[in-house]
């Protein structure tokens, strides 16, 4: 059963452009991980402020085995930080993860 997590990040108006630039630096980061099985980030299209991370797993225990490993970490420091630099400002403002499992749907 595909496991639904979806990380709602508040980012004040103006900073969507690099919440984005940051994500695509490390596409792929999470590609390898077991039971990993899709990503996407959600841009606001009205006056919302909250973009969604929605990543798709097959089990509640490879999502926490990948939130628990090294990669999770290395994966969510920007090359700054992996050259030995300071971490850049937080974009966001507030983030919360939201859980669900697909409970029904069609094949389209």
């Amino acid at each position: 059963m595909t496991v639904i997590k979806i990380n709602a990040i508040t980012v004040p108006a103006g900073s969507g452009d690099e919440l984005a630039h940051r994500f695509a630096a490390r596409a792929g980061a999470v590609d390898g991980a077991q039971g990993f099985e899709g990503f996407e980030l959600l841009k606001p299209t009205d006056e919302r402020t909250q973009w969604l991370v929605l990543t798709r797993w097959a089990s509640e225990d490879d999502f926490q085995a990948w939130i628990s490993s090294p990669s999770f970490a290395e994966g969510h420091r920007t090359a700054a930080e992996r050259a030995g630099g300071d971490a850049p400002k937080p974009v966001s403002t507030h983030s919360e993860v939201w859980s669900y499992e697909v409970a029904g749907g069609s094949e389209g």
